[in-house]
């Protein structure tokens, strides 16, 4: 029996919200209260979920993966078994999923330990043109011990496709005709141009399901194919995210963990706090904040409500880490504007416990630390740093995983996923569609030429001219 079939292990990972610092009890007359709450649309937001549940694939994830779960860790052995390196081409969910999956759950040098320690292939995930980063990879890897994994669901990803042309470029003239054997892609099943390209290059490949965009793909083959390689139990991801799903199943908001932090996170935001710091205390942790930092922007930032009215909605997420940023921006968070809300997340038990030996004993204010731990330190100054957040009347919150594995991961991915979700009802905005990245991608198009683009090439060409008086 694997451990998350055992009930009484699941409950004692469940993660644990606390919301006490955001409410008028706590931190005075700028706190929120049980009756503010209360007058959002509750109901009809929780009415609206209900009736989108079959639009919102991505919540059927932890559930209907059985064959391809299986599918995935046998291609994930023959990867381990046949090659040194494993490179996603990708960008948005394609990349932030992955990366956040793998600094959480993977050894935090994980690329820097030898082989024999670490087992599995390296990960390279290059979600960025940046025209040094492609050159910078080509310089640490073998191309012929290299399994490559392109990630664009649509299959017009600029930048994916960039990287794809180059990959694919290379590898003909390191392997010949026949570069399957290097080359992996995950996207849609009959769309889009990648598909034609796997077909033409007959790759093994990977679908990314109806109804899952980008930013809510991690626990489908976008996520779980290089946590796989890497060695992360994908099961219990998901067996996370299933026990999640199971928490956030109840209609009471007071009672369901995803639709309380929607709720505190929407009636802020209606006064004012326009920004949510995400602050997590543990390095594993640290690309969690990136993230959701694209969760929650791309799926709330929206010019227009469900109903076609400008509304001009979201809340900017900005990424912290505790403690390296109470060096740099708890100063601000606690004198600074009351604009913000910060989130931070907490870790019961670390993985491993770091003494402080005895030292400099004559020296009071450095011998204070001996005998206690790191372990002991950081939980201190995150408690420390909540305190003073709360003392400051600033509003935040915390969330506490009892440790980072792969259940708790899975458990936080899915809270935030359903978190966004109610939000979006809570505002009467469709959560799903990111129109003003698109406006970017067609321009994008039209200044390198492609076909079809005419017509915003001249607008392009017809805007503003930059002046030189305000060029110094």
């Amino acid at each position: 029996m694997r451990r998350y079939e055992d009930k009484a292990w699941r409950n004692s990972m469940r993660i644990r919200v606390d919301v006490n610092n955001m409410m008028s009890e706590n931190i005075g007359e700028k706190g929120l209260t049980r009756e503010s709450i209360e007058k959002l649309p509750l109901s009809r937001s929780v009415e609206g979920m209900k009736a989108k549940r079959g639009q919102m694939k991505w919540r059927e994830l932890p559930y209907n993966q059985d064959e391809i779960v299986k599918q995935i860790e046998d291609c994930a052995r023959s990867i381990q078994e046949n090659f040194d390196s494993f490179v996603v081409l990708g960008i948005g969910g394609s990349a932030l999923g992955p990366i956040a999956v793998h600094q959480a759950l993977c050894h935090p040098r994980y690329n820097e330990l030898s082989k024999d320690k670490r087992k599995t292939p390296k990960l390279y995930v290059e979600d960025n043109v940046d025209p040094e980063r492609m050159a910078a990879l080509l310089d640490v890897i073998d191309v012929k011990k290299t399994m490559f994994n392109v990630v664009t669901k649509s299959g017009g990803t600029s930048e994916t496709m960039s990287q794809l042309l180059i990959v694919t470029d290379l590898l003909h003239k390191e392997l010949g005709e026949d570069i399957s054997s290097h080359l992996i892609a995950t996207t849609d099943k009959e769309k889009g141009n990648l598909v034609k390209i796997a077909r033409r290059e007959n790759l093994t490949t990977f679908i990314v399901p109806d109804g899952v965009g980008g930013r809510f793909s991690e626990l489908c083959p976008v996520g779980l194919l290089a946590a796989a390689v890497c060695g992360i139990d994908i099961r219990e991801l998901l067996a996370g995210a299933a026990y999640m799903d199971e928490l956030t199943a109840c209609e009471d908001v007071w009672k369901n963990p995803a639709y309380l932090l929607a709720s505190m996170q929407i009636e802020a935001l209606k006064r004012g706090h326009n920004i949510h710091v995400v602050m997590p205390y543990a390095d594993s942790l640290k690309y969690i904040s990136d993230w959701y930092a694209q969760l929650w922007a791309e799926s709330l930032g929206k010019r227009f409500d469900n109903e076609g009215n400008e509304i001009y909605a979201g809340q900017t997420p900005v990424k912290a880490l505790g403690v390296t940023d109470q060096h740099s921006q708890v100063q601000l968070y606690t004198e600074g504007p009351f604009d913000k809300v910060i989130t931070f997340i907490g870790v019961d038990e670390y993985r491993k416990v770091t003494a402080i030996p005895d030292g400099y004993m004559d020296i009071k204010d450095v011998s204070f630390l001996c005998g206690h731990t790191q372990n002991e330190l950081i939980k201190a100054e995150q408690s420390a740093t909540e305190y003073a957040v709360m003392k400051s009347g600033h509003l935040s919150n915390t969330i506490t995983l009892p440790e980072v594995n792969a259940f708790t991961v899975g458990q936080l991915l899915y809270l935030f996923e359903v978190m966004t979700a109610f939000a979006g009802e809570l505002l009467n905005l469709n959560a799903f569609d990111q129109p003003g990245v698109e406006e970017g991608k067609n321009a994008t198009y039209a200044l390198l030429g492609k076909a079809g683009y005419e017509n915003k090439r001249a607008e392009l060409n017809a805007a503003p001219k930059a002046k030189d008086e305000f060029i110094i």
